[in-house]
């Protein structure tokens, strides 16, 4: 146990050291920062790093087990109204537990808090539940995209303008740390209860199509409310002049998201338990483990959340200003680009992501492939967040002709890649996206004068947008690459297939 938290910990300090090296060289030499907020930003990623560990490690003990096992049960289950009900109701209490909701409901102040809570829950339940019928019934990930993508491209010309962004922002933001492993590995246990030769196809796509519910949502809520206008939440800057000051700032919030991660968790628990009873298919020993897993989760999101809550958000914010303020005000494209690079790695959600894709192509796609990947996506994403506020175009002119990009791809690259690539713009999106990225754009945003709800918020939209096209531009070359290895003929989707589930029995086969 003790290897693999020291295993799981040198992983996040990896993730971690770049992004903190960037912001203390800023801090040194182009944007000066307060010694004291400097300070803060370092203790915080001290906590960031040592909730990476456990998170990943308790992920890994307990929502991944659980996910898995939960997917297989319903795979086999032969009452499908008693499954969709099931997968409802797990999609919108895992939902509505998430701290990163929350968050967004706070920045919608003209509809209800609760409200928009449980209109975002219900729409994450309703795609959970159109997930799961895919599989079910055979239909292609690729279709649903087409169909409810367009759907949202539509809704969203009927929209209010100041709610568009954040509507896009809405499909990231609660596809959290919370949902994104359970969700996805009970996507990958409903797809092995399948016997089919594409069950492997049907492993990822399940947070790609949940994502869409909460864009939805609340689009559909800004046009029943029609609210003339939506305000934000301003970042706050904590005065702190001494050591204890800063670990006063750390020991305030840590009840607080304690709390948020223990009611995040608890609705999990109980499906587990009430799971358990009627299934049965868990022995003693690995329940004391799953048990043992959840604490882990549960300090690790704790300890992650409190280190880039306090120390991150102000750092994020104060970098967007004074940059934006400066003589070299479009420094922040490059800058905000290396920032983007290097911080997608600190998303805890992801090493769960690239640890579930090694594991079921057998190594055919490799997390340093992945990372590659999603840092190149995500570098985008930020670039063209900063060009918006600088110059104010409309994020219809990115996500449109994006997502028309992303979607064209699917017609041409192996399909476990589609689901793979979609899954990554909702897991790429997580806290660090909106505890740093966010505020640094909202800085930027707030200094230059720009309106934040239409030219800052989005950012997350972009994050989530970029990695769809990056996958499969990668899917795209590792298929080229195996027509050229192959003599005899070209290799069709079919053939790929074939080789990916080929390599899956013979791990299967080393395993028994």
């Amino acid at each position: 146990m003790y290897e693999r938290l020291k295993e799981k910990t040198m992983e996040a300090l990896s993730s971690v050291l770049p992004i903190s090296a960037i912001v203390l060289v800023l801090a040194s030499l182009i944007v000066p920062l307060n010694t004291d907020t400097v300070v803060m930003f370092l203790a915080g990623a001290m906590l960031l790093v040592l909730g990476m560990g456990l998170f990943s490690l308790g992920a890994d003990m307990s929502m991944m087990p659980i996910g898995e096992s939960v997917g297989r049960s319903f795979g086999h289950s032969k009452s499908q109204w008693l499954v969709t009900f099931a997968c409802f109701l797990l999609g919108f209490i895992i939902t509505i537990a998430e701290p990163d909701l929350s968050v967004l409901a706070g920045q919608v102040s003209a509809i209800p808090d609760m409200v928009l809570i449980f209109t975002v829950a219900s729409g994450v339940g309703i795609f959970l539940v159109i997930a799961m019928l895919h599989i079910q019934f055979g239909i292609q990930l690729s279709t649903l995209l087409y169909i409810f993508y367009g759907i949202v491209f539509i809704i969203s010309f009927f929209t209010p303008n100041n709610f568009v962004a954040v509507a896009f922002d809405a499909g990231g933001v609660t596809t959290g740390p919370i949902t994104v492993p359970f969700i996805l590995s009970m996507g990958i246990g409903l797809a092995s209860a399948r016997s089919g030769k594409n069950s492997q196809d049907d492993s990822f796509g399940f947070i790609a199509l949940c994502s869409i519910g909460p864009i939805l949502a609340v689009m559909l809520l800004g046009i029943l409310y029609n609210p003339q206008e939506a305000t934000y939440e301003q970042v706050i800057i904590p005065q702190v002049e001494t050591m204890r000051d800063v670990w006063q700032q750390f020991f305030i919030q840590l009840p607080v998201y304690f709390k948020e991660v223990l009611l995040a968790l608890i609705p999990i628990s109980i499906f587990f338990a009430v799971f358990q009873i009627i299934f049965h298919p868990f022995t003693k020993r690995k329940i004391l483990k799953i048990c043992v897993g959840l604490i882990y989760t549960m300090l690790g999101l704790v300890l992650f959340l409190t280190g880039v809550n306090v120390g991150f958000i102000p750092v994020g914010s104060l970098l967007g200003g004074e940059l934006a303020v400066s003589p070299s005000k479009w420094l922040l494209i490059p800058i905000g680009m290396l920032i983007g690079y290097y911080i997608v790695k600190a998303e805890p959600a992801i090493h769960v992501l690239n640890e579930q894709v090694e594991e079921i192509t057998s190594g055919a796609i490799s997390r340093k492939a992945m990372n590659l990947c999603l840092s190149i996506g995500v570098a985008l994403s930020v670039g063209l967040s900063m060009l918006r506020v600088l110059t104010g175009i409309s994020i219809y002119w990115f996500v449109i002709p994006g997502y028309l990009i992303a979607l064209f791809l699917t017609r041409f690259v192996p399909k476990i890649f589609t689901g793979i690539a979609f899954d990554s713009g909702g897991v790429a999106s997580g806290p660090m996206t909106s505890t740093f990225l966010l505020p640094l754009v909202m800085g930027a945003c707030e200094a230059i004068g720009g309106n934040v709800m239409t030219d800052a918020f989005g950012i997350v939209a972009l994050v989530a947008m970029t990695p769809p096209i990056a996958i499969q531009l990668m899917g795209l070359i590792y298929q080229i690459k195996l027509r050229r290895s192959t003599v005899a003929e070209p290799l069709e989707d079919e053939v790929i297939d074939e080789i990916v589930e080929e390599l899956m029995q013979e791990e299967a086969s080393e395993n028994e």
